[in-house]
């Protein structure tokens, strides 16, 4: 049974950020007595795990990008607001966004992050990243309209060092992101545009993936990050560690030293927070992320919470099996947003109410999970670890369980099963030259 009495007397709850930690925290006062404000500057929920298959053409925005409304269109106490926040007037327990700022009893930030471009943003014109369902739209474009540049080059008999700069992807950033991305755009090439296209092969195209550290997936186990690495070589990506990205440009990188030509150049090196602490006037730690109390309260402020990638949060763990695991810093995932913001729900419903609760937060590590390529996934969930087909099992079946709505689910896994049948890619179409 969810709260549907009348709201307006009831204290505030504004929460800036429909991820999954925001959108798990308005769920969770589906029932207490308070009225929520939910606040974003899109008016979808992106499940970010599946963004690259959007960006790739195996998935349409709609399956993996619900729209925010929907959601909560049952939930009577949810206001949704799109707009962007500027600012937090915390004294005065305002909320800065257009057209008109929202004062608050209780505030939720789970603003999450944007790609980090190391001081070097004006990279992001030649070298986009996956932070929202636009630049989704705008990788497709460029992965797709390369090979037709390409093919209309190849027609006219042009220079085939230039032809072959067309067909040369980069993919900076040796992470979860550009692992997918790389696997991904290679079996685009080398299966789904097989026989399209008259002048060019698709399969010859060369695939580089740049990593700055020693090895792929850092955060794996060192055995599955080899095992990934290998899996990609026999998929024709040239995997880079230890090489940095000094340069790029309209022509291509600059990689230890050397021009790396290509017309087609994707970042997925690195994450920032968003401006939270400074606009709370808060410590901020790695990443730009807020310090937070064991409540994951910012310290000073008690009504004001900090949860996802915006907080830096140090908690206990415990593992599937419910062996303790020690303190440690919380990883960029969703399971540990998606749990934060469940607790600071439960939090902020028992203060209202004047019960007492546990309030320190601990985390449940649920492990981690790449894919790597077609039926091909790294899995490590702490107590056990697997490379290949069962790690691709459960990694299929995580990602279709965490979907919103039976409809999604239901679609995804037919285009999994289409795609895995005939190779095909579902949404093929982009605009742009």
């Amino acid at each position: 049974m969810r709260f549907s009495g009348s709201t307006k007397d009831l204290p505030h709850v504004v929460i800036v950020g429909g991820g999954f930690g925001g959108l798990q925290a308005a769920k969770g006062l589906a029932r207490a007595p308070v009225r929520v404000t939910l606040v974003d500057k899109h008016t979808y929920h992106m499940f970010r795990p599946l963004m690259y298959e959007v960006a790739t053409g195996l998935l349409t925005a709609d399956e993996v990008a619900p729209p925010l409304r929907v959601i909560l269109r049952r939930q009577r106490n949810v206001d949704v607001r799109r707009g962007e926040v500027t600012g937090i007037d915390a004294p005065n327990q305002i909320v800065q966004v257009e057209p008109c700022d929202l004062p608050y009893d209780y505030l939720i930030l789970a603003t999450g992050i944007r790609s980090n471009y190391f001081g070097n943003d004006t990279w992001k014109q030649f070298a986009p990243s996956l932070d929202s369902l636009d630049d989704a739209d705008t990788i497709r474009g460029n992965i797709l309209s390369a090979f037709e540049k390409a093919e209309r080059l190849a027609a006219c008999s042009a220079d085939p060092e230039l032809i072959q700069a067309m067909m040369t992807f980069i993919l900076v950033g040796g992470g979860t992101v550009g692992v997918e991305l790389a696997g991904t755009i290679a079996e685009l090439c080398r299966l789904a545009l097989n026989d399209e296209f008259r002048h060019i092969d698709p399969a010859i195209a060369k695939i580089f993936l740049y990593e700055g550290a020693p090895r792929i997936l850092p955060t794996f186990p060192e055995d599955l990050s080899k095992k990934a690495s290998q899996h990609l070589e026999s998929l024709g990506v040239q995997v880079r560690t230890g090489v940095k990205i000094e340069r790029v440009d309209g022509t291509g990188v600059v990689a230890g030293g050397v021009h790396v030509p290509s017309g087609t150049v994707l970042w997925a090196a690195g994450v920032i927070a968003s401006p939270a602490a400074t606009w709370l006037g808060a410590e901020a730690g790695r990443g730009g992320r807020v310090k937070v109390n064991a409540d994951l309260s910012v310290p000073g402020l008690p009504n004001v919470f900090v949860i996802g990638d915006t907080a830096d949060v140090v908690a206990n763990k415990r593992n599937l099996l419910g062996i303790k695991s020690g303190r440690g810093e919380m990883p960029g995932l969703a399971q540990p947003a998606m749990q934060e913001g469940r607790f600071v729900s439960k939090l902020i419903a028992a203060r209202v109410e004047g019960k007492q609760i546990q309030s320190t937060f601990s985390y449940i590590d649920m492990g981690d999970l790449a894919i790597v390529g077609r039926a091909y996934a790294v899995a490590d969930l702490r107590f056990w670890r697997s490379a290949g087909f069962i790690a691709w099992l459960l990694w299929a079946s995580v990602h279709i369980s965490s979907l919103i709505g039976y409809a999604n689910r239901f679609f995804v896994l037919t285009h999994w099963a289409i795609a895995f049948l005939t190779n095909r890619r579902h949404e093929r179409t982009y605009r742009g030259s």
